[in-house]
């Protein structure tokens, strides 16, 4: 018989392949998988040290032989990297940034200790300043000014250090212009042509990092804001634009930052450039979902996988989140 249903839809009925769980997981159209997972973590001095992270429930600052144990676990787990952050202390921390320079600094004993006991897993570091500054930005000031030029020299010092230290990939992401080309040559002069570049290529001049400047010590000593180097939250256009001079100085990774209020951005770099392109699950975008959750508001698990889902749907090849741990956990749990 046909119902009036079947002559308006021409028989073609969506519900048919949702009537049940093996016909869902038969025409699924992306999945999520351990190997998606980026974990960053939070270095700071001393041994034995593990300080819970206020802003960020589940999250830690560890010392580097607690991190190395952490490590281990991500290793286990199947997780293929972590992207480290230091925190170091304030006396280190100058005008320019100079800590960044120092070859036994904190993010490179990080590297050194990482690579020596887990070397299955990638270690990703950032040449940004912004922990080393005293003033809480991503670069060198000059009377009142982020310099453009000096800092990308300064960086691209610190990327060569970055690579000695054992470092895999150098993810640059104080978003000064002509950074990714000047690095790129700075390692490929020093012999490091097979360490990759992973380009913080959108940076947003977003809210919803208060919690990460909490982690590294620099939430009280941000003088001003990022804007002038920062993309506007409101350019898309100019978004991929700043991208594809990254696509053209040699990046071999793209990243949206943040993540989740961005997808389109994720979606027009993927389609434009075909290179591999990860999101940034930013610590604004966890801290609100394991608030809610703690509140009963939501189901703190079921959004978690949510999110990360949407990231892949947009087109992302890997999601850097502090959920990591807990995903690949329940990700080995169904087998």
């Amino acid at each position: 018989m046909t119902n009036i249903v079947d002559q308006i839809t021409g028989h073609r009925r969506m519900r048919r392949n949702r009537k049940a769980d093996w016909t869902r997981r038969l025409v699924q159209e992306n999945r999520l998988t351990v190997d998606d997972l980026i974990w960053p973590v939070f270095v700071v001095p001393g041994t034995n040290v593990v300080e819970p992270i206020a802003a960020m429930p589940g999250v830690n600052r560890m010392s580097i032989d607690r991190l190395v144990e952490a490590a281990k676990e991500a290793a286990d787990l199947g997780i293929p990297a972590l992207a480290t952050f230091p925190n170091i202390e304030m006396s280190l921390r100058d005008e320019t940034g100079s800590n960044c320079l120092a070859g036994d600094n904190l993010i490179n004993e990080a590297t050194r200790a990482l690579k020596r006991h887990v070397p299955s897993i990638g270690v990703i570091t950032d040449v940004a300043l912004d922990p080393f500054t005293s003033h809480g930005h991503d670069g060198i000031l000059r009377e009142g000014e982020i310099v453009n030029d000096e800092t990308v020299e300064q960086a691209a010092k610190a990327a060569v250090i970055q690579a000695d230290a054992g470092s895999d990939i150098i993810a640059p992401s104080e978003m000064m212009d002509g950074r990714i080309g000047v690095i790129r040559q700075a390692l490929d002069d020093a012999g490091y042509q097979n360490v990759g570049i992973m380009s913080y290529a959108t940076k947003f001049a977003s809210a919803f990092y208060g919690p990460y400047r909490d982690a590294i010590g620099t939430g009280g000593l941000l003088k001003g804001d990022k804007k002038t180097y920062y993309i506007d939250p409101a350019n898309g256009t100019e978004a991929i634009r700043d991208a594809a001079l990254d696509v053209e100085e040699g990046a071999d990774m793209l990243m949206v930052k943040p993540g989740l209020p961005y997808l389109d951005i994720c979606w027009r770099m993927k389609e434009a450039f075909g290179l591999p392109v990860f999101a940034y699950q930013v610590s604004g975008e966890y801290s609100q979902i394991k608030a809610a959750a703690m509140n009963g508001w939501i189901d703190g698990d079921r959004v978690m996988m949510e999110t990360l889902l949407a990231f892949k749907r947009a087109g992302c090849d890997g999601i850097l989140t502090y959920f990591a741990v807990e995903v690949a956990r329940a990700l080995s749990k169904r087998g």
